[in-house]
Order: C-alpha cells, then structure tokens, then sequence
C-alpha cells in the first residue's frame, strides 16, 4: 500500500452520472479512501478520495460552466494513471469488483507490469509498477 511522503500538486478531477455510488465503487475496487465529501442527498458537489500521498477529486456531473469545460463522463481522451507496487493484485482487485478491463496484464520494456480497466461510468484508469518520481531523473 502507498505512503505519504509529501502533499501533491495535481489532483485529477473526475465527474461521474452516480458520484455518491461511484465513490464507494472506487474504494472497493481500487482501494481508495475518503477524505471529504460535500453535498446533499445522491449529489455530489465535491469528493476528495486518498491513494497513499495522491489525491483524486470527483464530484456529480451537471450542466454549469465546468462541467461544459471537462464535458460528460466516460469521454475519450481523459485517463488516471496509478502507481502500485503489485499491479497483478491491482488487476485482480480491480476484476473482482467488476471493472471492464481492457488492455490486460502486460510486461512493458520499460519495466511496467500495467493494465488497463474502465470504471462502471466509463472512465479510462492505467495501474502498472512504473512510478516515476519527481525528485528524480528519468
């Protein structure tokens, strides 16, 4: 499991149709945990959910100016990458729960062990072994 080091500078913001259903989905199948969570009822205005020192923020999707800037949920062109120490685990972890895994369990020449599932609401997540860090060189 990750650890915190230091606070992060880039959260990838999600939007989701079920953000309340999502949040506990992604905990399951990923292993992320809730930081904060606003809104009323099923509506989500804004989650923080923790993976070791990275953060995500999600929240319901809706029809206000960010939400025309990001567009819908599932749209191509947008994907989370995550750092695991056991991709295979991640990858089992991750299948159980019902994430439609799309690209399996690959050895990359760069030294990954990765693959690539959706979310129930269609967003494109990556896990593999590779972590680049910032604080050194590639």
């Amino acid at each position: 499991m990750p650890t915190a080091t230091e606070a992060p500078r880039i959260y990838p913001a999600l939007r989701y149709r079920n953000a309340a259903k999502m949040i506990d989905w992604l905990c399951h199948a990923f292993g992320f945990e809730v930081r904060a969570r606003y809104g009323e009822g099923d509506i989500v205005h804004h989650a923080e959910l923790t993976f070791g020192s990275s953060m995500i923020m999600l929240g319901t999707a809706r029809d206000d100016d960010y939400g025309k800037m990001v567009g819908e949920p599932g749209g191509g062109g947008k994907s989370t990458c995550i750092a695991v120490n056991d991709a295979d685990a991640a990858y089992a972890k991750a299948k159980k729960a019902g994430a439609r895994i799309i690209q399996q369990l690959v050895d990359r020449d760069y030294g990954s062990r990765e693959f690539i599932c959706l979310d129930p609401e269609g967003n494109v997540w990556s896990f593999g072994t590779y972590w680049p860090k910032a604080g050194e060189k590639a």
